[in-house]
C-alpha cells in the first residue's frame, strides 16, 4: 500500500480563536509572521492584527503594508524609503547603528513633504536569565541607552513632529516559562521620563504553546501576570502590545503522516524533522500526538522520522496502542516554524487550509 503524502492542516477557526485569546490580553497584537505566514494571510482577512516583518522577502505574505511592524536589521536609507513607500511606517530598532541611520533620514529637510510620521520601537536589551553561553545571540540596546535615545528624540523638534508615537519592544523566549516578572523587571529599568515619553510597549514573545515537554499548568499565571503588566502600564497612559507568533499558529495546525516502518518499539513516519518540525532540533519542542495515551493504557515507542539522522526524532517516547503500518499518525499543535530543509532532497510538505 502506497502510503499517502504527509500534510500540514490548517484550522482557521483555531487560529482565529487563538488570535482572539491574544487579544484579549492587550490593547493590540501583532502577529509574527515568520512563525508561519499561511497564519498571516487568515489574521489579515478576518481580524484588526498588524503584522511582525523582519525580512523584506516576508513582506509578500501581507497585502495591507500599513499593517506591517517592520524589524531593522543592517538597513540604509534606501531601505527605509523604499519601505515607507510602500507604506510601512512603523519601526522596531534594536541597536544604535540602525537607529542612527533612520535619525538621520528624519533629520533632513528634504524630501519631509514626502515623509509620512513613524511609530517607532527601541528594543530594550533585558538580562536573560536562561542564556547559555554562545549559543543565544541577545537583542536590545541596555537600558541606559534606551532612556537617553528617547530623551534625545522627544527633544529633538525636527525628529519629534515626524514620529506619531514611541514605544519600548521587548521579547522573552516563547517557551521559557520562567521568566514572567515583566513589570518589575520593566519599571525597574525605565527611567520616569521615558515611561512619560513613550505611548506604548511591545512584549514580543510570552505566550507559550503547549508541547510534550511543556508544564501546561504555568499558562494561565502567565495570563494573570500578563493583566497586571497591563494593568500598571495603563496606570501610566501605556498601550500593551502583544506580539505571539507560536500561541497562534502551533494549535492551529496538525501534521499529518503515515507509518511506514515498524521494527520493535520504534515506529518510521513518512515525514522528517527537517522538513515539518525543525522546532524539535532548535528550541527543543516535541509535538503532541493525536489519541497518544497515557503509560498505563499503552506501550512506550519511539517516532522516528525518514531521513538516517539519528538525530530525526518526533518522539522519544510515546504511548500508543498496537500501531500499524499504513495507519495515520497526526502530531498536534505542528504549526509554528514547521519549516523545512534540503537535508537528504526531503520534499517541501503542503499546508492543506480548512475551516
Amino acid at each position: 500500500m502506497t502510503p499517502t503524502n504527509p500534510k500540514f492542516l490548517l484550522s482557521t477557526s483555531t487560529a482565529l480563536e487563538q488570535y482572539q485569546k491574544a487579544r484579549a490580553l492587550a490593547d493590540a497584537v501583532s502577529y509574527s509572521s515568520k512563525t508561519n505566514p499561511f497564519i498571516t494571510t487568515i489574521l489579515e482577512a478576518h481580524t484588526d492584527s498588524l503584522f511582525s516583518i523582519h525580512l523584506q522577502n516576508e513582506l509578500q505574505h501581507v497585502a495591507d503594508k500599513s499593517r506591517v511592524l517592520f524589524f531593522a536589521q543592517a538597513w540604509t536609507e534606501e531601505d527605509i524609503a523604499e519601505l515607507m513607500n510602500k507604506r510601512i511606517t512603523q519601526f522596531i530598532v534594536d541597536n544604535e547603528a540602525d537607529l542612527n541611520t533612520l535619525l538621520q533620514l528624519l533629520g533632513k529637510d528634504a524630501p519631509q513633504q514626502n515623509m509620512p510620521k513613524i511609530t517607532l520601537f527601541l528594543r530594550l536589551k533585558l538580562h536573560e536569565h536562561t542564556l547559555r553561553t554562545e549559543r543565544y545571540f541577545v537583542f536590545g540596546m541596555p537600558a541606559a541607552v534606551v532612556n537617553k535615545r528617547i530623551q534625545e528624540i522627544k527633544a529633538n523638534q525636527k525628529l519629534s513632529a515626524k514620529t506619531r508615537e514611541l514605544g519600548i519592544h521587548f521579547h522573552r523566549k516563547t517557551q521559557n516559562l520562567s521568566e514572567w516578572n515583566y513589570a518589575e523587571e520593566i519599571f525597574s529599568v525605565l527611567d520616569k521620563e521615558t515611561l512619560q515619553s513613550i505611548g506604548i510597549i511591545n512584549m514580543g514573545g510570552g505566550l507559550p504553546a503547549a508541547y510534550a515537554n511543556t508544564n501546561v499548568d504555568v499558562l494561565p499565571a502567565i495570563s494573570k501576570k500578563i493583566t497586571a503588566f497591563r494593568e500598571r502600564l495603563r496606570s501610566h497612559n501605556i498601550k500593551l502590545m502583544v506580539e505571539p507568533g507560536r500561541f497562534i499558529s502551533a494549535p492551529a495546525v496538525k501534521l499529518q503522516t503515515t507509518i511506514i516502518g515498524l521494527h520493535g518499539n520504534t515506529i518510521i513516519v513518512n515525514a522528517s524533522v527537517y522538513n515539518s518540525n525543525m522546532d524539535a532540533l532548535i528550541v527543543p519542542v516535541k509535538l503532541q500526538v493525536e489519541n497518544e495515551l497515557s503509560e498505563k493504557e499503552g506501550k512506550p515507542y519511539v517516532i522516528k522520522g525518514i531521513t538516517p539522522c539519528s538525530l530525526d526524532l518526533f518522539r522519544y517516547r510515546v504511548y500508543l496502542k498496537e500501531p500499524k503500518i499504513g495507519d495515520t499518525l497526526t502530531f498536534l499543535n505542528a504549526g509554528a516554524y514547521n519549516f523545512s530543509t534540503e537535508f537528504c532532497d526531503l520534499e517541501k510538505i503542503e499546508t492543506e487550509v480548512g475551516a
